[in-house]
């Protein structure tokens, strides 16, 4: 009687395995990438893959990380804590030295039952401590062996004659051959091969992370030849832009950043910077085309999403860690089985620390305790609904990273102290300013507004020191 009833419990446990219909999750992430995409009015850019996934998902027109860095960032994300909570201020720190035993989100699926795998970057790589990545060990099933790049092919000729140097922060390079040359088209690759031979008695949790845009800019060129050189425009800005800007947000604060560069140098750079976006989206596509062909879509959350913004001259800045939007403000489509605002934007605040209480909420997984942020169930059942008041991003800029940055962003307003305000302040009216080219901070006629939003700072951002 024992033994049958052991094969019962057994084979009810088999069963209850096979029929786990819980949805499967791809999480496609770009490195550097601002909100470039075409699909967001970025009309020099083409993106016809993910375009497809705005038009059958939501696009989130303010979606904002916080802390744009790319270990700081991640650590932020894959845990749902705020970066001074995880004290992960850049490359260097170690999340887990920082938290022992820190729970991150794809540990927490594979401890609830999902297949976990990863392709390429989605914790930080490279770390310069001697450390190869600050990969969490116990969250996936497969990863990736990490390597930031594989060797390049040998350098197409351009026909564009741009001469820049090292000092110029303008890497960039054509090369000839197909998309698997270089390693996101691998990643691709791989995570298509194990999408074939995943465990199919477990829903999945795939995440994706691609290099590219990130330095250097390196495309094949065919995605190069979609950009002539004389359809790239500089961004506009007035004479004046950074005379109110204070000196830690400023293109210099942070010497590796400088750029002192010709316009056609800079066109050239916002050039290759554009074919890697389209390099990208490419990748996705055959992601999101194998999801399709192998009968997964009617099942699976897609997220494509990036870990910060990126500069391309506005503010005469490039690279990131700044708070001005375009460092601050990611991409971020979504898409749902069934969802019935597929085709939808949705202007709500909402925040990379969103993510992992989203997937759980979607998912059935329970909700760790240490989440920060909030899901975005709500905005994708109506996409005017709001689940944030604001958003925040803090920051670290300076020779030595000395000055400490925190933002606030409203649905109109972006308010941001360096230094709690001891070495400068700006304050940005988006209704009239939506590319921050005024700094209001010093106007009486916003002063109750301004000292509004920075005791909400103060309040909810608590300063963060090493």
């Amino acid at each position: 009687m024992k033994h049958l009833l052991l094969f019962v419990l057994v084979s009810l446990s088999g069963v209850s395995q096979a029929a786990d219909k819980r949805p499967n999750v791809l999480l496609l992430m770009s490195d550097d990438l601002a909100a470039t995409l075409a699909c967001y009015g970025h009309l020099q850019t083409k993106t016809p893959n993910l375009d497809a996934l705005a038009k059958r998902g939501v696009l989130f027109n303010r979606a904002y990380c916080q802390f744009p860095h790319c270990n700081p960032s991640r650590s932020s994300m894959m845990t749902g804590m705020r970066p001074h909570t995880t004290r992960v201020t850049n490359n260097e720190d170690n999340l887990y030295t920082n938290i022992p035993n820190v729970l991150t989100l794809p540990h927490h699926f594979r401890n609830n039952g999902y297949a976990t795998a990863r392709c390429g970057k989605i914790f930080h790589l490279g770390v310069p401590t001697g450390l190869e990545s600050m990969d969490d060990p116990q969250a996936w099933d497969f990863g990736t062996p990490f390597k930031s790049e594989l060797p390049y092919p040998p350098k197409q000729e351009s026909v564009v004659k741009v001469k820049s140097g090292k000092k110029q922060g303008l890497s960039w390079q054509e090369i000839p051959g197909s998309d698997d040359q270089l390693v996101d088209g691998v990643l691709a690759k791989t995570a298509i091969e194990w999408l074939g031979k995943r465990d199919k008695d477990k829903p999945f949790f795939l995440a994706v992370g691609f290099h590219r845009p990130h330095l250097p800019l390196v495309a094949p060129a065919k995605y190069f030849d979609l950009y002539p050189f004389e359809s790239i425009t500089l961004p506009e800005a007035p004479a004046d832009d950074e005379a109110d800007i204070p000196a830690p947000a400023r293109n210099g604060a942070v010497p590796g950043y400088a750029l002192n560069a010709t316009p056609e140098q800079r066109r050239a750079a916002i050039r290759a910077y554009l074919a890697c976006v389209s390099y990208v989206d490419a990748q996705a596509g055959r992601l999101l085309d194998a999801i399709k062909q192998m009968g997964l879509d009617d099942n699976t959350i897609i997220i494509f999403t990036s870990d910060h913004g990126w500069h391309l001259g506005e503010h005469g800045l490039w690279h990131k860690r700044s708070l001005f939007e375009e460092s601050a403000r990611v991409p971020f489509i979504m898409h749902t089985p069934d969802m019935k605002t597929g085709g939808q934007r949705s202007d709500s605040l909402i925040e990379l620390l969103d993510v992992f209480p989203t997937l759980c909420d979607l998912c059935g997984v329970p909700a760790p305790k240490q989440l920060e942020g909030q899901s975005l169930r709500p905005l994708l059942n109506n996409t005017t609904a709001s689940i944030h008041d604001y958003a925040f991003t803090q920051a670290r800029r300076g020779k030595d990273a000395e000055f400490w940055g925190r933002t606030i962003r409203t649905a109109r307003w972006r308010c941001t102290e360096w230094d709690e305000g001891k070495n400068g302040l700006e304050f940005y009216d988006h209704d009239a300013d939506p590319y921050e080219y005024t700094n209001l901070a010093n106007d009486p006629q916003h002063a109750a507004t301004l000292k509004e939003l920075r005791q909400v700072l103060a309040e909810k951002l608590p300063p963060i020191r090493q």
